[in-house]
């Protein structure tokens, strides 16, 4: 049972990182990435300092 219980999810991790390639492809997502990831570099480098005082106080 063990084996074929890590057969089927070998299977869907394979499907979903295909599906996940397929969508990336597409024009539309990979600007939507892209404008994600200029978001997120942006705040990230101005509150670079500030975000390394918040983790101090959760310790």
């Amino acid at each position: 049972m063990g084996l074929l219980r890590n057969v089927m999810k070998s299977g869907v991790a394979a499907k979903a990182a295909r599906v996940a390639q397929r969508e990336m492809s597409k024009p539309e997502n990979q600007r939507k990435a892209k404008e994600l990831l200029g978001r997120l570099t942006h705040r990230g480098g101005s509150t670079g300092s500030a975000g390394s005082t918040g983790a101090t106080g959760r310790r």
